[in-house]
């Protein structure tokens, strides 16, 4: 089991009502299990992160299964929505 930070970005920072959070977890989706049981009383972040696309420690998860991005201590996760944006 790991010890590190989540980081919540734009969308997923107002949902779960906080910028960061720690986490203990051995993969990425333990550690996103727990984030949603921690904020099961807030039905948007659930549906927020359905959407995210995810870092750790700046290297993008891509389309891997979560259960096999293995975390390690000191780790960061970053919880990046799809961000709006470009020329018109």
């Amino acid at each position: 089991m790991a010890a590190g930070t989540i980081r919540y970005w734009a969308a997923a920072k107002a949902a779960a009502g906080t910028a960061e959070e720690p986490y203990q977890a051995a993969t990425l989706a333990e550690a996103l299990a727990a984030a949603r049981e921690r904020h099961a009383g807030a039905p948007e972040f659930d549906r927020v992160l359905l959407r995210c696309s995810f870092l750790v420690d700046g290297t993008p998860v891509g389309t891997r299964d979560h259960a096999s991005v293995a975390l390690h201590d000191g780790a960061t996760v970053e919880v990046l929505p799809p961000f709006a944006g470009g020329a018109r």
